[in-house]
């Protein structure tokens, strides 16, 4: 299923919008596109609601419509309980996290320790823990801990613009996870000289107007037809002014879900 996360309202969420957009907002933003998957992805203010907010923003997205995944950083087994808990409120089936959080970066057999407290109870829960691809942790040491582990709960989220600044090259990325890969964040990417030509900038592009092979991915990881999510996010550089780049934020997801709905 193609969902958006909200990774692609980054700027309408942003303090930097007149009238920064709600949660719920970005719910109906979405269901106005026709889509009927979001990701709550590294939203800040989920960790801080009340039972009674989260409870209020689940009822808005069952009445939308809208099926729900959450995301966050870090896999302390305390954190990822508080986060089970919160998937049974939205009805969520699958938590994206990272290795690290924001205070925690446990040397990997700490982490395969946490992992294997953390999981059964995602198990029975019936919930997937997807841990993503990035830059901090190299890709084939996140995907041998994913495999010797191997609970039918845990998966990669896999990002390949991420693993760009470890050196690491997406299309390997995408092979090496591929029979592991529980959810895809979709985005493109690309670099662009500086201005005087001294260095590079590596950041969001249209899709399919930058580096990504996605028909790659799709033929490697085959996520329509295991029934794998793709997300929909966006690295875009801010556009000079606040109107521009909601504006242009927009207009990437009508590319992106222009392009992910023909191309397969």
């Amino acid at each position: 299923m193609i969902g958006l996360g909200t990774y692609a309202f980054f700027w309408q969420h942003s303090d930097r919008a007149a009238q920064p957009l709600s949660l719920i907002g970005a719910f109906e933003a979405t269901r106005a596109l026709g889509v009927d998957l979001f990701q709550i992805c590294d939203y800040a203010p989920l960790e801080r609601m009340t039972d009674a907010e989260l409870a209020a923003a689940a009822a808005a997205a069952r009445e939308l419509g809208l099926t729900i995944q959450l995301g966050t950083k870090g896999i302390e087994p305390a954190h990822l309980t508080r986060f089970l808990e919160m998937a049974a409120v939205f009805d969520a089936a699958l938590v994206r996290s990272m290795l690290h959080g924001p205070d925690t970066a446990p040397p990997l057999a700490v982490a395969e320790q946490w992992l294997r407290s953390a999981l059964p109870r995602f198990e029975a829960s019936g919930v997937t823990l997807a841990l993503e691809t990035y830059e901090q942790v190299a890709t084939d040491d996140l995907a041998t801990l994913v495999e010797a582990i191997g609970s039918p709960s845990l998966g990669v989220c896999l990002d390949p613009a991420n693993v760009v600044a470890r050196l690491e090259l997406p299309r390997e990325a995408v092979e090496r996870t591929a029979p592991i890969t529980a959810n895809v964040h979709v985005k493109d990417f690309a670099f662009a000289r500086q201005p005087g030509w001294v260095g590079f900038t590596y950041s969001g592009t249209p899709m399919g107007t930058g580096l990504h092979d996605y028909p790659h991915l799709l033929r490697t990881v085959r996520p329509r037809e295991r029934g794998i999510d793709e997300i929909v996010e966006h690295w875009l550089p801010w556009q000079g002014d606040a109107q521009t780049t909601i504006e242009t934020e927009r207009e990437w997801t009508r590319i992106t879900l222009d392009y992910l709905r023909s191309t397969s």
